[in-house]
């Protein structure tokens, strides 16, 4: 006969149980691709750096409107740096267009300190993008592979009728903005949000990112030239690959925030060991 108190047969029932939450290649691939993100995004905007505009078309010189342009000029006899988007126009000095590099202002679209190198030097950022961008690709490709063989993309990122309902979807974005997050069975898989989240970004950010980068590519163009057609031009294609890059900074920063506040040491663990710990739901009683 068991003499365990409701306190303590409570207390067992909320102890946390660890679950294999995340493969090995699964664990490898993303931690790739934080390296080759970081690596992109700071020679990228090295290469922005070289000309801090972007058009929209087949063609663009200084001559030609810019959808958006990152630059200095003067402003009551002093120099500002700004932020043109379409015709509102930003001041931005210290941070874009014009910035103090070891004591001494310069004009430069992003500053020093976010881009690789940090100095301005064209061909080397070419050089850091390009291979890790190779990089990039291969690991999404290991990724996606082994994803289709394992049956992970079905079976962890594919939701379900239920989880596509309009009510249930309004109820997950209600509780993510009270910061109440899932508990129990329900911790165990990913929840709606992230599914969709994680779909729009391998399926549609990171393919258009690589695709525009290869569009820019004259060597690419000479190959396939349908890619001109498709995206409108090399013009085009430089600022589709700028905005898909914002929005996944964007989607990284989100990120980041969820793994801070739903728990960081949980959710860094099981990308490392890949081992989750799940907290079973209080009984309503107690």
């Amino acid at each position: 006969m068991s003499h365990e108190t409701p306190r303590r047969r409570s207390t067992s029932r909320r102890k946390s149980v660890l679950i294999r939450r995340h493969s090995v290649l699964t664990r490898l691939t993303h931690w790739v691709n934080v390296l080759c993100l970081c690596v992109l995004l700071l020679s990228g905007l090295q290469i922005f750096n070289a000309y801090p505009r972007l058009h929209w078309g087949e063609y663009g010189a200084d001559a030609d409107p810019a959808v958006v342009e990152i630059g200095a000029d003067e402003a009551n006899g002093k120099p500002r740096g700004y932020l043109k988007v379409g015709g509102v126009s930003l001041a931005t000095t210290g941070a874009l267009g014009l910035s103090t590099v070891d004591g001494v202002r310069m004009r430069r679209a992003f500053p020093a300190w976010l881009t690789l190198p940090s100095y301005q030097d064209l061909a080397a950022g070419r050089r850091w993008h390009f291979f890790f961008a190779w990089v990039f690709v291969f690991n999404g490709l290991v990724y996606l592979v082994h994803g289709l063989w394992s049956g992970h993309l079905r079976r962890d990122l594919l939701p379900d009728r239920r989880q596509l309902g309009p009510r249930h979807i309004w109820r997950e974005i209600v509780d993510h903005a009270r910061l109440r997050f899932p508990s129990g069975e329900e911790a165990r898989n990913y929840n709606t949000l992230q599914k969709l989240s994680y779909i729009v970004v391998i399926a549609g950010l990171l393919p258009l990112m690589v695709l525009t980068g290869l569009t820019m590519s004259p060597g690419m163009d000479a190959a396939f030239p349908q890619l001109l057609d498709i995206f409108g031009g090399r013009q085009s294609a430089r600022t589709i690959h700028f905005i898909s890059a914002s929005l996944i900074v964007l989607f990284v920063v989100i990120h980041v925030a969820m793994v801070v506040l739903s728990g960081p040491w949980n959710n860094m663990r099981s990308m490392i060991t890949g081992r989750y710990a799940i907290r079973p739901k209080e009984l309503s009683h107690e």
